[in-house]
């Protein structure tokens, strides 16, 4: 270390150890201020020059380091200290020390370097590093660390921060895999997901070592790499294996590798089946392949082998396969061989191919040409070829008796062809054929052939064009049919349809012909005179058959139009339609208009049929057997509209007269009752007797449906808005729009439901999970509910503004035991029910059976009484209609209020938890939850409901079955 003065005229002092540091001889003067510059590195001089002037200006302490050339070329690192020396505030000078730091400023560089190299190795490999003391919880990460979880540098991470990134599927493991390590685990290895605050996911795999500090206390230092992409390629691998297995099953390929050595080295799945072979078996000998091949084929495929092996070129070989069921299989074989770098062969690879299909597509097709030469003949049908240069080419066998040529001539010329047309044919002939030669383009002609022993044939042909690539034309190919006969059937139909014509001028309905354009062609006599027209002047009318005109009543016209649409005149399909049709006396009449169209033999409409029937005096029949109907139906409606509930008892005469008050009104109607009291057949009496009876009733039990997918259920999703949500679905609401929907077990449903069903209430509109905007519709609201609301509300799990929106008509269903005079009514009607449904007639009812059911208090309600009848008519074998005493429940105490039972599944009244109460529940019952003897009786709670809080506690049943 060396020191040094300075003052306002340059350095006074210069130690010798600073003289040494600088390369200079201690003996020599204190070099200037612009000697000591010059000595400094070309790129520091500037920064120094402006540090001395500022401190001597300054009065101020500095630290500085600076690079120095000394003479012999050397560069060092030299770091100097400064401290003024201020007398009645006045710089006198400055005293300091300098000291060369070349070592430790090069080994910091190397250190920033090697850093800088770890640094942009992590980014490249996407690997960062950390540490961990499990201890004190400090994590230290590097710069790709961050960048991996995509955190800001300025968070401080901690294992909770990790934790948010983990996927929430993965946080689990994570947790573990975290908590072993803090207990102890010297390694720590593990694989996740991180699940991005954009939706992103990536694949992260994490390696740590623990290691110890002085203290002993623990300390994680590890490794943590993002392997998305390797994730991905993986996925893409297996993706694409999948899809070369599905090409080789489609495509019946299946791949192998054979060596000399080895034998069989490699077969792929489909290589298996095609050869019938199975692959549980491992890879077969070639030798038990070649015993597998049709014996005829044997010899054959020996040889190919033989071949390939002594030639070292590719192969292929046809040959049969038999497969152990005995079905004979053709195979295709090619065969490639594999040579090392030396040019030694390794082994061969090639594919095998099911071609059975193939084979036996050739069979059919050599069948097919002689079934087309068989109907060529039989429709009187050849084909031919003809070149302009080259002459006749071909004529099939029925070409040649179509013309009256003899096969065993051989082709004859053109110009023989052309002598055997009918001398009034020839000419037009001919020119036809000059203008198809001349413009390259497909025709077709009619022209009669004189045979040579007289009879004159009436000859259709059709011919196309065949050009080469640059153009040319090579030759017409084409057919040529007989149409005698058929020139001889429209000569007749010509004759029939004149009679025809005549014909339906005499039918009392009104026919009228159309071509396929919409154009008039005819009209018979009656339709005429109905509308005062001529033919002439109806032909000539504005409108067609596609386009209503002035004579269709102004009310059908646009429902015509429709009819007469682009989407009806294209199909071709016939239809039909009823229309009011003015006449020539101006009145409407109502006819029945039927459209068939007619097709050619190509399938193209070349006319329309329409026959339009009178049923005016029909329609207003129907209008005034509607109108009596709607009467009749009316008169049904009020004294059947509580068909399904069946009672006279004053109890429930007074919730039908409820019913018949709150139906027509779209007043929100809360039904309450215990289970099994027909709280639904309520809400359904009240829908049909309503305006909304024409559309929807949707029934949704809210106890049946788990909480997380309520909201869904009930509001519909759109698509992404969760996972497995692949689609837009509609919910209940939307599907009961203009109709009713009915809630039951509404006292099931979750607080966030709850605030959702009353905006539905207060402002008749909601939104989709995952949607952003509302929707608005128009239901009627019915409630029901087992439970007691108002306990409900004052223990917090029901909502008080839901509540009173919902009780706008409250109608509480009472029990069958207050309804004793009803029980006769319901046992005859049930027992009827059944008795019919099963093939069986039952008369009576035993008076024991009937004062036991008269006693029973029923606390299953109407449910149970329906299931008792329904197993008494399963077991009747006579028309007496009796119950077994042991078939009802010994207890016929009243079930505990709604009241008593909410609170006990609630906690409320007994110190016990909801998992003791029900697990008590389903000892006393065995583990049977439904029933009149279930735990949900026994808790006065829905079965739907208890078996939903029985999954959510992860309670088993099967336990209690044998307590």
């Amino acid at each position: 270390m060396g020191s040094w003065t300075l003052d306002a005229a340059g350095f006074d002092y210069w130690s010798p150890e600073l003289f040494r540091i600088h390369g200079l001889d201690p003996a020599r003067k204190e070099p200037t201020i612009q000697e000591y510059l010059d000595i400094l590195h070309p790129q520091d001089r500037e920064s120094m020059a402006n540090l001395i002037t500022g401190v001597l200006a300054k009065a101020s302490p500095f630290d500085a380091t600076k690079r120095i050339v000394r003479p012999n070329g050397e560069v060092r690192y030299i770091r100097c200290v400064g401290a003024p020396v201020v007398e009645s505030n006045i710089l006198k000078k400055y005293i300091g020390s300098a000291i060369d730091v070349t070592d430790q400023e090069l080994l910091t560089q190397e250190l920033r370097r090697r850093e800088a190299y770890l640094a942009e190795a992590q980014r490249l490999s996407h690997t960062g590093s950390f540490g961990w003391k499990p201890d004190s919880g400090e994590i230290i990460w590097s710069a790709e660390t961050y960048r991996i979880f995509e955190y800001d540098r300025a968070v401080t991470p901690t294992i909770d921060l990790v934790a948010q990134r983990v996927h929430p599927e993965d946080r689990a493991d994570f947790q573990s895999a975290t908590e072993r390590a803090s207990e102890g685990d010297p390694d720590l290895e593990h694989a996740y997901r991180l699940l991005l605050p954009d939706g992103r996911v990536k694949h992260v795999h994490a390696l740590a070592h623990a290691t110890q500090d002085a203290s002993g206390k623990r300390e994680f230092v590890g490794a943590v790499t993002d392997v998305t992409d390797h994730k991905r390629a993986e996925e893409s691998l297996r993706a694409s294996e999948a899809y070369l297995a599905e090409a080789q099953r489609l495509s019946h390929t299946g791949s192998w590798a054979w060596s000399l050595d080895t034998d069989v080295r490699h077969w792929s799945e489909e290589c298996y089946r095609v050869l019938g072979f199975d692959p549980r078996d491992g890879s077969p000998r070639i030798e038990e392949l070649i015993q597998r091949i049709h014996p005829d084929d044997q010899p054959a495929f020996r040889e190919s082998a033989k071949r390939a092996k002594h030639k070292e070129l590719d192969e292929e070989v046809d040959y049969r396969i038999v497969h152990p069921d005995g079905a004979v299989r053709y195979i295709h074989s090619i065969g490639h061989p594999v040579f090392s770098p030396s040019g030694d062969l390794i082994e061969f690879t090639g594919t095998v191919i099911d071609i059975t299909e193939r084979k036996r597509a050739e069979e059919e097709l050599r069948q097919s040409e002689a079934y087309l030469a068989e109907a060529q003949r039989l429709s009187q049908t050849g084909s031919w070829a003809w070149s302009p240069d080259r002459d006749i080419r071909y004529w099939s066998e029925e070409c040649y008796r179509v013309l009256s040529f003899d096969p065993q001539d051989g082709l004859p010329r053109f110009e023989d062809f052309y002598q055997r047309l009918h001398p009034d044919d020839q000419p037009g002939f001919g020119k036809l054929i000059q203008r198809a030669i001349r413009e390259k383009a497909e025709w077709e002609a009619d022209y009669r052939i004189v045979h040579p022993d007289g009879p004159i044939r009436d000859i259709h042909v059709v011919a196309h064009p065949i050009l080469s690539t640059s153009g040319h034309l090579l030759e017409f190919v084409g057919t040529v049919i007989d149409v005698t006969e058929r020139k001889r059937a429209e000569e007749e139909l010509r004759r029939s349809e004149m009679e025809l014509r005549q014909m339906l001028d005499l039918a009392p309905q009104h026919v009228a012909v159309f071509g396929p354009n919409s154009e008039r062609i005819y009209a018979n006599r009656v339709a005429l005179d109905y509308v005062g027209l001529s033919l002439e002047v109806w032909r000539q009318t504005p409108g067609g058959l596609f386009r209503p005109g002035w004579y269709i009543h102004p009310d059908d016209r646009e429902r015509a139009a429709r009819g007469y649409s682009d989407g009806t005149r294209s199909g071709g399909s016939a239809f039909e339609m009823e229309l009011r049709v003015q006449g020539a006396d101006e009145s409407y009449r109502w006819f029945l208009v039927r459209y068939n169209p007619l097709r050619d033999d190509k399938g193209q409409i070349t006319r329309w049929y329409v026959a339009s029937t009178d049923i005016d005096d029909r329609k207003r029949a129907e209008e005034k057997l509607l109108l009596e109907n709607a009467a009749l139906r009316e008169e049904i409606d009020q004294t059947s509209m509580f068909e399904e509930i069946v009672g006279t008892s004053p109890a429930l005469q007074t919730v039908l007269s409820r019913i018949s008050k709150v139906a027509p009104s779209d007043s929100t109607v809360l039904i309450t009752g215990e289970t099994g009291t027909g709280k639904e057949l309520v809400a359904r009496a009240i829908h049909k007797r309503s305006q909304r009876s024409g559309r929807a009733f949707v029934s949704v039990n809210c106890a049946a449906i788990p909480r997380d997918l309520i909201p869904s259920e009930l509001f519909g999703h759109e698509k992404g808005a969760f996972t497995g949500a692949i689609q837009r679905r509609l919910g209940r609401f939307e599907m009961a729009d203009g109709g009713t929907i009915f809630l039951d077990e509404v006292g099931e449903l979750s607080p966030d439901t709850q605030v959702a069903l009353l905006r539905v209430l207060q402002e008749r509109e909601f939104e989709r999970v995952g949607g952003g905007h509302p929707i608005r519709v128009d239901v009627r609201v019915i409630a029901a509910t087992n439970r007691d609301l108002h306990a409900a509300v004052s223990n917090g799990t029901f909502r008080q503004d839901l509540f009173y929106r919902l009780n706008v008509f409250p109608i509480e269903v009472p029990p069958l035991r207050e309804r004793k005079d009803d029980i006769l009514m319901l046992v005859e009607y049930f027992a009827q029910r059944y008795a019919t449904r099963a093939g069986k007639n039952i008369r009576l009812i035993e008076k024991k059976t009937l004062d036991l059911l008269q006693s029973y208090g029923w606390p299953g309600n109407i449910r149970e009484l329906q299931n008792i009848i329904e197993r008494s008519v399963i077991l009747s074998s006579g028309e007496v209609l009796s119950v077994d005493e042991l078939w009802l429940s010994k207890e016929t105490s009243q079930p505990a209020s709604r009241v008593e039972a909410s609170r006990r599944l609630n906690g409320d009244a007994e110190p016990r938890s909801e998992r003791e109460i029900i697990e008590a529940a389903l000892t006393e019952s065995r583990g049977r939850v439904s029933g009149p003897l279930g735990a949900a009786a026994k808790l006065g709670t829905p079965p739907s409901t208890l078996d939903h809080r029985i999954k959510a506690l992860k309670i088993h049943k099967k336990q209690f079955k044998f307590r």
